[in-house]
């Protein structure tokens, strides 16, 4: 993480802390507070602190921030002993008054604070005695142990919903009735069959037409699978859709848009939720088996971080404070790609390149441990029965020649633009589901899709498979024991090694190309309607398997190029002789996959590791790199945005992308809320700015103000007249500080007078007066109005800010949110800008 220095304002942290439990710390603070804040005629100057943002530490290394504990004790003690009309309602609020409200954004400044002195009460009590000690001790190792039961139970469901989708999607073509609970490879290997048929299938092994006594060689045989495989495939598709509608609606998609978000800082309550891991988990296996043209592997990222979400709630540490909660949640991230492609290197960099917004240090190591953890349980459980994790796993090493870079860096060009015109035509059809009626049949149309999807892919063998065994078969090589179309090579068995190097493609070769062809076509398409209806689908495998098409047609055709020529002066050293000649088609399905991939979700260290780790070899990370890069360029010029920010913007989550670049002229006063003046101009009529008073308003006004309005937080001036900054009060501890001290305290009415200020002239002869200072951040972030508007959007990507105060020589002109800065930049890219929806 970059390191930045910059001057802002201390943060008010945990009260409870500092009030009850750490004195000498309070008085510090409060030591450091007096001597850094000025009083100007009523106007408190900002406190001049350096933040340093590190990747060093966990608990103590993001932020350096010198903090103001509480009000000025020092200064006002001749003040508060003066007069006992005050009452101080901070003491007594509940463990609530740190919690967020749904679709609002998380302030990453007051979170990582209140954390940093959590963990100095717990150092300085550690010599206390031996349960502190094992309270520190704790502490130390509840990030380790929650890693841990994260990755631990990513493996597991990663294992149940492999085992699960494998024994489904097998299930609408037939059934072992020796014993049901067996796919197909399982069946036929649990009866030692050494002899299968044409489509893989063995005398255990049951087809449905042989089920019901049709022999497969007549026309009837093909009729009832072409019918049973539709049933089949839409009593998936329906129980999916059910799933997802009635009992959790978060489980559609892939999920990691919103992850992205939610790791960004924004609240999406039950996202992450029990119903929504159990409805996606079995959703996945469900919408896989339909047959859909889509995947279970982006889902699994969703699911880990439901576990890790879930986990965290038993370490307060984590359940308490969402900022440190979402280091858990990306940790949960890695171990999601991690089972999804056996990959845990890759899925550390999944998570910082793709999905993280804040990525220190230890997050780093302990997503390591989690992705590791995850890769052990599933390859300890072995779904796939290959002692692999991965169902295309591939072990050949041949070598491939500098003049294929050619090609594969075409490939590259041909994903990158595969990657454009799927993004562009599925955020198209997206738009047009949310605004036409069709959006509010969403069953309906999983049923349109499924039965489509059924209709088209059944004749032809290589869409009627699964994303993973179609990935499988491209990507191997052709031996001995190959039988299919894709290995019909016209082979001299006469020589002493007939199957080492490339061969002349016979007729099935030639069929296997035009039916690639067509599948190429059909799952280039069927994916753009499919990727968003609302079942659980991912885009990694439906993308990597066009790749994979694509790429091994490519591989056959250069084989076959190099085979006519092999005296050529270009393709002299591919050929040993005249006789053998080594093409692998294989990894040129590989490098397309990646390429696909690539061009889609625009990633490219996190894809040229995963694929790395796929297949084993590290002789092909050069093909790998040129594909990914070629593919990230060509996608980039055609289009900045990849899937998942495309359906970012889509749906108005607030999301700032650190990779974006700000290079607009414009000024803080152009942004922000009220905006109703620049020089001297009529600008925009904005409703005035909702301030409140430090020493002049009522309980009754205040909460006036909190019935009629909907603001997360108010500014604290000394007066409406002078509009010189005090501070700033969050919305839910005015609310709580309020309604605890009208529950509890004695004399409080809706008359008594709240005070924010140091010095108050308070009335004896009145209601008894209520003093809120303690919940006021003396020290917001601020800026001035002619601050560039480049450096506010820095500010709030880098400090996680919710938002900013701006002032003109100390008083205050208005604020600009998150949100504000999201509709500037929309409105600056020709946007709609009433597309950010929340706050």
């Amino acid at each position: 993480m970059a390191q930045f220095t910059m001057e802002t304002d201390a943060l008010l942290v945990d009260y409870n802390y500092m009030e009850n439990h750490d004195p000498k710390t309070r008085q510090a603070t409060d030591d450091v507070g007096n001597s850094t804040r000025l009083n100007n005629g009523g106007a408190t100057s900002h406190q001049e602190g350096v933040i340093s943002a590190t990747s060093g530490s966990d608990d103590e290394a993001m932020l350096d921030i010198a903090m103001d504990g509480r009000d000025d004790q020092g200064l006002n003690d001749d003040h508060v002993q003066g007069s006992t009309n005050f009452l101080e309602s901070q003491d007594d609020l509940p463990v609530s008054s740190g919690q967020y409200e749904d679709f609002h954004t998380i302030d990453w400044l007051r979170d990582i604070a209140r954390d940093r002195m959590r963990h100095r009460h717990i150092i300085k009590n550690k010599q206390d005695g031996c349960i502190p000690k094992i309270k520190s001790a704790h502490d130390a190792w509840s990030g380790w142990v929650c890693v841990l039961l994260v990755g631990v139970s990513a493996g597991v469901c990663a294992g149940i919903i492999d085992i699960g989708t494998t024994w489904m999607s097998d299930l609408k073509q037939g059934i072992c009735l020796e014993a049901f609970w067996l796919n197909r490879e399982q069946c036929c290997w649990s009866g030692n069959a050494t002899t299968f048929d044409d489509e893989g299938g063995c005398s255990q092994w049951y087809t449905w037409s042989k089920l019901f006594g049709v022999s497969s060689s007549k026309g009837g045989s093909y009729i009832i699978g072409y019918l049973l495989y539709i049933v089949w495939a839409l009593i998936f598709g329906a129980i999916a859709a059910l799933f997802v509608r009635v009992f959790a609606p978060y489980a559609c998609g892939s999920g990691i848009p919103e992850i992205k978000t939610i790791l960004s800082g924004f609240i999406i309550r039950g996202y992450l939720g029990k119903w929504t891991l159990l409805v996606k988990s079995v959703g996945m296996m469900l919408a896989v088996a339909a047959g859909l043209s889509l995947g279970k592997e982006g889902p699994f990222v969703h699911v880990a971080c439901c576990c890790g979400n879930i986990f965290s709630y038993l370490f307060p540490k984590y359940g308490r404070n969402e900022a440190k909660k979402r280091e858990i949640l990306s940790a949960a991230s890695a171990a999601g790609v991690s089972v999804a492609f056996g990959a845990p290197i890759g899925g550390v960099l999944f998570s910082l390149e793709e999905v993280s917004y804040y990525f220190p240090l230890k997050t780093l190591w302990r997503s390591f441990f989690c992705a590791l953890m995850a890769a052990f349980v599933l390859r300890s459980i072995n779904p796939f029965g290959n002692d692999h994790l991965v169902m295309f796993y591939i072990d050949y090493n041949e070598p491939w020649y500098i003049q294929e870079l050619i090609p594969f860096i075409l490939l590259g060009a041909l994903g990158g633009i595969y990657g454009w015109f799927f993004i562009k035509f599925n955020i198209k059809w997206c738009k047009y589901r949310k605004t036409s009626s069709l959006g509010k049949y969403p069953i309906i149309e999983v049923l349109i899709v499924v039965f489509v999807t059924a209709l088209l892919s059944f004749p032809n063998s290589y869409t009627r498979m699964n994303g993973s065994e179609l990935i499988r078969l491209l990507v191997q090589r052709c031996g001995p024991e190959d039988s299919t179309e894709l290995c019909d090579y016209s082979r001299n068995m006469t020589n002493d090694h007939p199957y080492m190097g490339s061969a002349i493609a016979s007729d099935g070769v030639i069929r296997a190309v035009w039916k690639l062809a067509l599948a190429l076509l059909f799952k280039s398409l069927i994916t753009i309607f499919t990727f968003g209806i609302k079942v659980p689908c991912g885009l990694f495998i439906p993308s990597m398997a066009v790749g994979a098409i694509l790429g091994r047609v490519m591989g056959i055709g250069v084989e076959q190029l190099v085979m006519a020529y092999p005296n050529s002066p270009i393709f002299t050293n591919m050929c040993q002789s005249r006789q053998i000649c080594t093409v692998t088609p294989g990894l040129y399905a590989m490098v397309g996959a990646a390429a696909a991939l690539g061009g889609v979700t625009r990633m490219t260290v996190s894809l040229v590791v995963i694929m790395f780790e796929l297949t084993g070899g590290l002789q092909y990370i050069v093909p790998m790199m040129a594909a990914a890069m070629t593919s990230k360029w060509v996608g980039d010029a055609l289009g900045r945005e990849g899937i998942y920010d495309a359906h970012i913007a889509l749906n108005g989550y607030p999301y700032l992308d650190s990779k974006e670049e700000f290079t607009h002229q414009t000024i803080a006063a152009d942004v922000m809320r009220p905006r109703c003046w620049r020089y001297g101009l009529e600008v925009r009529n904005d409703p005035p700015l909702c301030v409140i008073t430090q020493d002049s308003m009522t309980v009754d006004e205040i909460e006036g103000i909190l019935k009629t309005t909907e603001h997360n937080g108010f500014p604290v001036v000394v007066s409406r007249e002078s509009q010189y900054l005090v501070g700033f009060v969050l919305r839910r501890d005015l609310n709580l500080a309020i309604a605890n001290a009208l529950k509890n305290q004695e004399g409080i009415v809706s008359n008594s007078p709240v005070y924010f200020a140091s010095h108050n002239t308070h009335n004896p002869h009145g209601p008894l007066g209520l003093k809120l200072r303690k919940i006021l951040d003396l020290a917001p972030i601020t800026i001035t109005d002619h601050t560039p508007m480049e450096t506010v959007v820095e500010m709030f990507r880098k400090l996680g800010l919710r938002q900013t105060l701006v002032t003109h020589n100390g008083r205050l002109l208005g604020i600009i949110t998150k949100k504000d800065v999201l509709r500037h930049i929309a409105q600056l890219q020709n946007q709609d800008p009433e597309n950010i929806l929340f706050n």
